[in-house]
């Protein structure tokens, strides 16, 4: 079973069943017990799912891009700069 919660940042986090403790990608070290827990799941699969759909309810849809399309949008906007330069 997982269990999962916000740390005071605002993240939404989990963490195996009787796992003390959880740090956060902010810093903070998180007691799990003292946590209001936000919903349980039975697997860790279920759990990295639900955190990923409560995140997307928090700050909206995550706009992840591939490599290439990183490389694509770096090469446009280069050659917008150097038209506005002239």
């Amino acid at each position: 079973m997982y269990l999962i919660f916000r740390c005071d940042c605002g993240r939404v986090l989990y963490a195996k069943k009787g796992v003390a403790t959880r740090k956060c990608t902010c810093g903070k070290t998180i007691k799990v017990k003292s946590r209001r827990i936000l919903q349980r799941v039975e697997t860790a699969e279920d759990a990295t799912y639900a955190v990923q759909k409560m995140q997307e309810e928090i700050y909206g849809e995550s706009m992840f891009s591939t490599a290439e399309e990183f490389k694509q949008n770096k090469f446009l906007n280069q050659i917008d700069r150097k038209m506005k330069e002239l």
